[in-house]
């Protein structure tokens, strides 16, 4: 069993940046692939990055390339999402998620664990 937390969201306005964190639990972290992914308000939850166990796979999604990074530090079991240029389209709660593989997907329904979510809030 894998527990996730995450936290980091808040308010900021359009431009600006937030770093959002997961911190892990349970069995060997370093063996996850791990995903952020993301819903706004009627609308379905969409695929944000992901990062293999090694850090050699990496995706984004198209809506954020070049805006946000993922990255992990498997020594403190935490995952990390930094976001910049921040747009009102980025409001949503943010996911993270583990899945028991070393290959990373942008497929949510492949992923085995999920955070409870954190709300990011972009004013315009």
């Amino acid at each position: 069993q894998v527990q996730l937390v995450e936290s980091g969201g808040g308010l900021v306005q359009a431009g600006g940046s937030l770093r959002l964190s997961c911190a892990a639990s349970g069995r060997t972290f370093s063996s996850y692939a791990m995903g952020w992914f993301r819903q706004a308000p009627g609308k379905e939850r969409e695929f944000v990055a992901a990062r293999s166990w090694t850090g050699g796979s990496t995706y984004y999604a198209d809506s954020v390339q070049g805006r946000f990074t993922i990255s992990r530090d498997n020594a403190k079991n935490t995952v990390y999402l930094q976001m910049s240029s921040l747009e009102p389209e980025d409001t949503a709660v943010y996911y993270c998620a583990a899945r028991l593989s070393i290959f990373v997907t942008t497929t949510a329904r492949e992923y085995d664990y999920w955070g409870q979510g954190t709300q990011v809030t972009v004013s315009s």
